[in-house]
């Protein structure tokens, strides 16, 4: 085995068609950790949803400091977007690849071709090179056009 698939979240917000809320997001996150019996600093890297677009990214990072509090800022967090693109619904696969890999292997992915901080998404995003970092738990962020949010928790086995 590789990791532990050890929770799910899911909501549906409805917000806009393509405008992201935050409370969708939110609610995903936080149904993710109750359903995999996780504190938030039990997670150590999230692999952010992180379309790269100033709506998506700031409504995320907003999120994620709801869900996370403080902690937010002692994680590890990126886009693998980054590198592979937008593959529309195989984007959420090769992001839950990721997010195993970095419990596998103890490196966080980078978020390439990162420039100019936006002081909106000031998380620790881990910047153009990958980090070596212990993993025991991971989130992946997947989150679609119309408020389908969907999130996954992985464990260390």
């Amino acid at each position: 085995m590789l990791a532990e698939i050890a929770g799910i979240g899911l909501s549906g917000d409805a917000f806009h068609i393509v405008a992201p809320s935050i409370e969708g997001p939110e609610a995903a996150m936080r149904a993710c950790l109750a359903d995999a019996g996780l504190n938030a600093e039990d997670v150590d890297y999230l692999n952010a949803h992180g379309t790269g677009t100033k709506a998506n990214d700031q409504t995320e990072t907003a999120a994620i400091k709801r869900v996370f509090g403080d902690y937010a800022y002692s994680m590890s967090v990126s886009s693998t977007k980054s590198m592979h693109a937008h593959c529309l619904g195989a984007a959420s696969a090769l992001e839950m690849i990721a997010s195993v890999m970095a419990i596998r292997e103890g490196v966080v992915p980078p978020t390439a071709n990162y420039r100019e901080p936006d002081p909106d998404c000031d998380l620790d995003v881990t910047p153009n090179a990958a980090r070596e970092r212990k993993v025991r738990v991971a989130l992946s962020n997947a989150f679609a056009m119309g408020g389908m949010n969907a999130v996954l928790a992985f464990k260390q086995v």
